[in-house]
C-alpha cells in the first residue's frame, strides 16, 4: 500500500508539472537560411526542445534542440535548427515543451541571388520602454508595421517581409530579465513567429548575458566576439551587424573583419546591395551628444567599398529618437536613422542639435523603415520608405514621410553647361555661378544636388570655394532649400583681381552624379 501511494504522489508530481510547463515567450525566428532555420522560445520549466514542421499545417517532420536555464530559476530558452529546407518556401511549424505547445506559425526560406526574387526588409530601433508611452512599441509594431504590410499588400507575413533589422535599444535595461519578455518578446510576438528578427547591441542592452542568450545570430564574426559582429545574406544584399559600444567599438578586430568581409563582398557577384547597422550615429541632427567617431570610421569603410566596387551601401543607426536620412556626397551610401519605435522621441529644440550637410530629411516622430529590394539581376536597385506614426502633438497613420530609389547600375545625369560667369570684370560682391538646366535620359529623374567648385588652378588641387546644395533640407520643421533650383550659386570669399576657374556637377534625386562641367574662367575686378 505505502509503494503505491509514493507512486501515485510521483506520478502526481510528474503530471503537475507537465501541467505547469507555460510557454512564456512564443517561439521566434533566428538565422533562417535556404536549407535551414532556427527556432527559439522560453518556457517556465522544462528541458524538451521539440519543433514539428513540414510544408502543410500537418507538419509531419521533428527537429529537437537544446535548452538553458537563463536566469538561476526553472526559466529555459531553447533553441531547435531545423535542416533540410528548400529555398524560397513557405514552412509551417510549431513548439513542444512536455504539454506545452504552441500555435501552429509560417515562415520562407530565403531565394538564393540567382532566382532573381523580391523582397521586403523592416528597420527600426529603440523600441525601450518609455513610461509615459508604455505600449507604444506595441502600436508601432502591430498596427505600424503589421497593419502596414496588411494594408498595401495583403497574404501572409511571410510573404510579404524577409527580416527584420533592429540596430539597438531593444529594452531600457537589458539587465533587467522580466524586461526582455514584458517588453520586448510579448509585444512583438506576432511579427517574430513568422519573420526573423536580426538585431545589433545598443547602449541599453549593457553587453547583458540576457541578449546572448536570447538570440542566435550568424556565427562568422571574430570567433573571439561572437555575436558581436556578423553578416547575413538574403537574396542579392549582405546585410552586416556591427557593435558601437563602448568597450568594442575601439576594437582593432572589427574593423579589420569589416575591411575583409567587404573586400570578399566587392569580388562575389552574388551581392549587389549592403546593408549595414549599428546603434551609434557619426553625425545626428537632433542630438549631437549621441554621435561616436566610430561610425565615422565604418562609414568611411562603406563609401569607399560602394565607389570602388558600385555596389550601393546604406548604415542604418538609431541612438537618436527621430528619423533622418542622409547620403554620402562622393558615394552611392545612405545614412538612415531608423528611430524610434517606442522610446520617447528628442524633439526638436529639446537638444543641441546641427544641420548637416549630408542630411536631407530630419523629423521628431515614431516610425519604421520599409526597405523593398529589387532582385533582377540585370537591373536591381531597392527604395527606402519612411513610414511615421507621428509624435504626442500630431499622430500619423503609417503615412508616407519620405523615399528614396538606388540602382546598382550607374545612370548619370547629362553633363551641365556653364554659363556665367566668364571673362575679366567680374564684380567680388556679385560673382554668382550660373549653369544649365538640369537635364537626363533617363525617365523620371529630376535635379535633386548640385555640387560647385571654384579654383585658382585649372587642377583644382585647392579650392577657394566649394557648395554642396540638395534639393531638400527638412531642418526644425521648415525646408531650408525651399525654391532653390540649384543652377546657381553665390559665391563667398574671392579675392579682387584674381583669375578663377569654376566648374559644376549635378546629381538626380538616385544618388547619380554626372560629370564634371567644363571649366570656365573668370577674372574678378578690384571691387
Amino acid at each position: 500500500m505505502a509503494f503505491k501511494s509514493a507512486l501515485f504522489a510521483l506520478l502526481a508530481v510528474i503530471c503537475f508539472q507537465s501541467l505547469a510547463q507555460v510557454i512564456e515567450i512564443k517561439p521566434y525566428l533566428q538565422d533562417v537560411a535556404p536549407n535551414s532555420a532556427i527556432v527559439m522560445w522560453q518556457t517556465s520549466e522544462g528541458e524538451e526542445s521539440t519543433v514539428e514542421w513540414g510544408t502543410s499545417p500537418q507538419l509531419g517532420e521533428i527537429g529537437t534542440g537544446t535548452s538553458e536555464a537563463i536566469n538561476f530559476d526553472e526559466v529555459r530558452v531553447h533553441t531547435v535548427k531545423i535542416t533540410g529546407l528548400e529555398r524560397f518556401t513557405e514552412y509551417y511549424y510549431r513548439v513542444r515543451t512536455g504539454n506545452a505547445r504552441s500555435d501552429i506559425f509560417q515562415f520562407k526560406t530565403p531565394p538564393f541571388s540567382s532566382d532573381g526574387k523580391d523582397f521586403r526588409v523592416v528597420a527600426m530601433s529603440d523600441m525601450q520602454y518609455d513610461h509615459n508611452q508604455p505600449d507604444k512599441f506595441s502600436e508601432v509594431l502591430n498596427d505600424g508595421v503589421i497593419g502596414y504590410l496588411e494594408k498595401e499588400f495583403g497574404g501572409s507575413l511571410p510573404d510579404n517581409l524577409a527580416m527584420v533589422l533592429i540596430p539597438g535599444d531593444l529594452v531600457e535595461n537589458g539587465a533587467k530579465f522580466f524586461q526582455w519578455k514584458d517588453h520586448f518578446f510579448n509585444p512583438a510576438e506576432k511579427l517574430f513567429a513568422q519573420v526573423p528578427v536580426y538585431p545589433v547591441p545598443g547602449n541599453h542592452e549593457r553587453n547583458s548575458v540576457y541578449y546572448f542568450k536570447y538570440f542566435s545570430l550568424p556565427e562568422n564574426g571574430t570567433p573571439a566576439y561572437s555575436e558581436h559582429w556578423w553578416y547575413k545574406d538574403y537574396g542579392n544584399t549582405r546585410v552586416i551587424g556591427l557593435d558601437s559600444n563602448d568597450g568594442y567599438r575601439d576594437l582593432r578586430e572589427q574593423l579589420d573583419w569589416l575591411k575583409e568581409l567587404l573586400a570578399d563582398t566587392g569580388k562575389d557577384d552574388k551581392i549587389d546591395f549592403v546593408f549595414a547597422q549599428l546603434h551609434h550615429p557619426f553625425k545626428s541632427e537632433l542630438w549631437i551628444p549621441g554621435e561616436e567617431d566610430f561610425t565615422g570610421r565604418i562609414v568611411e569603410q562603406l563609401e569607399q567599398f560602394s565607389t570602388r566596387t558600385g555596389k550601393p551601401s546604406i548604415h542604418f543607426f538609431g541612438h537618436t529618437h527621430g528619423y533622418s536620412r542622409g547620403q554620402s556626397r562622393d558615394h552611392k551610401h545612405l545614412w538612415i536613422n531608423v528611430a524610434s519605435a517606442g522610446g520617447a522621441i528628442d524633439n526638436w529644440g529639446e537638444f543641441e542639435g546641427r544641420d548637416y550637410d549630408e542630411f536631407t530629411v530630419t523629423q521628431d516622430e515614431y516610425g519604421f523603415v520599409m526597405v523593398s529590394i529589387d532582385g533582377d539581376r540585370k537591373d536591381p536597385k531597392f527604395t527606402i520608405k519612411r513610414i511615421s506614426r507621428g509624435n504626442t502633438i500630431e499622430h500619423r497613420e503609417n503615412e508616407l514621410r519620405d523615399s528614396i530609389t538606388v540602382w546598382r547600375k550607374e545612370r548619370k545625369p547629362n553633363t551641365p553647361q556653364t554659363i556665367s560667369p566668364t571673362g575679366s570684370g567680374v564684380s567680388v560682391q556679385a560673382a554668382v555661378l550660373k549653369a544649365s538646366p538640369f537635364n537626363s535620359d533617363y525617365s523620371g529623374t529630376f535635379h535633386a544636388a548640385s555640387h560647385w567648385q571654384v579654383s585658382t588652378s585649372r587642377s583644382f588641387e585647392k579650392l577657394e570655394f566649394e557648395s554642396w546644395q540638395q534639393f531638400q533640407n527638412w531642418y526644425y520643421k521648415e525646408n531650408r532649400q525651399k525654391d532653390d533650383d540649384l543652377t546657381d550659386e553665390k559665391t563667398e570669399r574671392l579675392a579682387p583681381n584674381t583669375t578663377y576657374y569654376w566648374r559644376v556637377r549635378y546629381r538626380d534625386q538616385n544618388l547619380n552624379w554626372s560629370d564634371w562641367s567644363e571649366v570656365m574662367t573668370f577674372q574678378t575686378d578690384d571691387k
